[in-house]
């Protein structure tokens, strides 16, 4: 008796040629989807060459009024304002065609005072809550890097898509302060950190050979976060940790950004 085995590749989609007790057989080898990657030639169109330097910044800002709002429909006398700013400049390198690592430092200014508020839920219902004056103001740094790969949407690479996962570190302090009815002010201070692990999802588009514009979106990812507070006096009243898991898209968390592409003469668009 002889046995014999037999290696058919599922990469080779041709006909495979055996031989057995002298005779001589055919079989063709079956494509099995799972049995080696698709290339579905997203890096075929280059949006930015290997080697390519960017130099980059994104900035928000947002505010809120009262003035012009639907939530406030329960509020009486409300006399709210406030403001977020933030200023992120980034550095980064292409190691190879389409992919970026760098670096990025940001910060963030969020501001608010509310004057005036009275909530009124109608006779029927015995809640009735008044604020006199609020005033709240926070302040942080971040320190992060980041991966990002580019796909170009056209021939010319003009038009492109990206994806970003970034892993960043920040620090802040926040500062209230609050007075109910005739009471003296009182003041708290909070500091926290962040460790975040951050999915960042954009678009992007040559406004000019070597200045791109972009324009991205938080989508989530891991967060955590601790929180100390203080008195008026820097004595520690109490602490916490948050920990969360998110994916969804945050419309307070859309950035736009314009990037300087830094080339040598070799990958030069003519």
């Amino acid at each position: 008796m002889c046995l014999g085995i037999v290696n058919i590749s599922a990469q080779d989609n041709a006909k495979s040629d055996f031989k057995s007790d002298g005779k001589q057989f055919q079989t063709s080898s079956r494509f099995m989807p799972t049995s080696r990657r698709i290339d579905r030639e997203v890096n075929k169109n280059v949006f930015a060459y290997k080697g390519e330097v960017a130099l980059g910044l994104t900035a928000s800002y947002g505010t809120l009024s009262s003035d012009n709002s639907d939530i406030f429909a329960l509020l009486e006398h409300v006399n709210l304002s406030g403001s977020i700013t933030t200023v992120s400049p980034y550095v980064g390198y292409f190691f190879k065609d389409n992919a970026c690592v760098g670096l990025r430092m940001g910060y963030t200014h969020m501001g608010g005072t509310l004057d005036n508020m009275e909530l009124n839920l109608g006779s029927d219902n015995s809640i009735d809550l008044a604020i006199p004056w609020i005033d709240a103001n926070s302040n942080s740094f971040k320190f992060s890097a980041f991966l990002r790969n580019y796909a170009a949407i056209d021939e010319a690479g003009r038009f492109g898509v990206f994806s970003e996962l970034e892993a960043s570190y920040s620090i802040g302090r926040n500062k209230l302060g609050f007075r109910s009815n005739d009471d003296p002010m009182k003041f708290t201070d909070t500091r926290n950190s962040t460790v975040k692990v951050w999915f960042n999802p954009g678009v992007a588009v040559y406004m000019f050979p070597n200045v791109c514009a972009t324009l991205s979106f938080g989508m989530g990812g891991f967060k955590y976060t601790t929180i100390k507070q203080y008195d008026a006096d820097g004595v520690q009243t109490g602490s916490r940790t948050i920990s969360k898991l998110r994916f969804r898209l945050n419309l307070a968390d859309i950035h736009f950004g314009v990037n300087v592409h830094l080339w040598s003469k070799k990958n030069k668009i003519k």
